[in-house]
Order: C-alpha cells, then sequence, then structure tokens
C-alpha cells in the first residue's frame, strides 16, 4: 500500500489572562496587542517592565482539526 503524504489543518489555542498596568481598557488592550505573545516552541513573553506585567496561561492547548487534504502519494 502506498503512503500519501496528507495536509491537517490545525489551531492550537492557549487562553489565558495577562494583567497589565495602563491608564484605561484601550492602554492595557493595545499593550497586550503590541508588547505580548508567544514564541513558538518557547514560553509567553512580554516585553515590558516586570513591574507592568503578569500573566496566567494553561500549557495545555486545546486542539483543533479541520480540513484534510492528500498532498501527495509516496512511491517509496
Amino acid at each position: 500500500m502506498k503512503k500519501r503524504i496528507y495536509r491537517v489543518r490545525t489551531q492550537y489555542i492557549f487562553e489565558g489572562v495577562f494583567e497589565v498596568v495602563g491608564e484605561s481598557r484601550e492602554e492595557a488592550r493595545q499593550k497586550v496587542i503590541q508588547d505580548c505573545g508567544m514564541v513558538m516552541g518557547g514560553n509567553i513573553q512580554s516585553t515590558l517592565p516586570d513591574e507592568e506585567i503578569n500573566w496566567a496561561f494553561s500549557t495545555q492547548p486545546e486542539v483543533r482539526t479541520g480540513q484534510i487534504t492528500v498532498q501527495e502519494e509516496q512511491t517509496k
């Protein structure tokens, strides 16, 4: 039987909270959008000073799969 290569559309969803210091909701929102994130294969990160940020995230993401398509058949 020939093996095939499949493309599986996948989402990893990490959910948590960032606690940031700000003068308004919009400022807090902008700080999270601009200064906080996650590095693939790494950790939650922020460029904000430690006294302005705290976070709590689950280390186990929700995994969702979607459409699966055949990319090609292998001949080996």
